[in-house]
């Protein structure tokens, strides 16, 4: 009894996990070259502009070492902010409507299917 509901609680739980396969990394791969100017990823991947953002999805928003974020978004950290596909997407559409004050300057992407696929760039690191 005690094994059918661990399983059941598992299955449960990865359907829950959010879909980040639904863009495609290859195309966001170049999309994500609107975002190099401020924002870095990979093996040698340093704070810009922008922070880097290996391992942005599913973390705790402003937790990169040694970047200074903005006030609104040290607020929303505070608050529980995480990076995962939902929050994510939103952020990509229009940052400055989904956190009042971010220092992010960029107007936002504004093709559902450019968020998917910087999001499914994103977390191939």
């Amino acid at each position: 009894m005690i094994k059918r509901s661990l399983i059941l609680a598992t299955l449960a739980s990865a359907l829950a996990l959010p879909a980040v396969a639904e863009g495609d990394a290859e195309k966001g791969e170049k999309v994500f070259r609107k975002c190099k100017a401020c924002h870095a990823v990979g093996e040698d991947a340093k704070n810009k502009v922008g922070p880097q953002l290996n391992g942005i999805i599913g973390a705790p928003a402003g937790q990169v070492e040694g970047f200074k974020y903005s006030s609104a978004l040290i607020e929303a950290a505070e608050g529980g902010l995480v990076w995962d596909e939902a929050s994510l997407t939103e952020f990509l559409a229009k940052p400055k409507d989904f956190m009042k004050g971010t220092k992010m300057s960029f107007a936002g992407l504004k093709k559902e299917s450019d968020q998917a696929d910087v999001i499914a760039y994103l977390s191939g690191f």
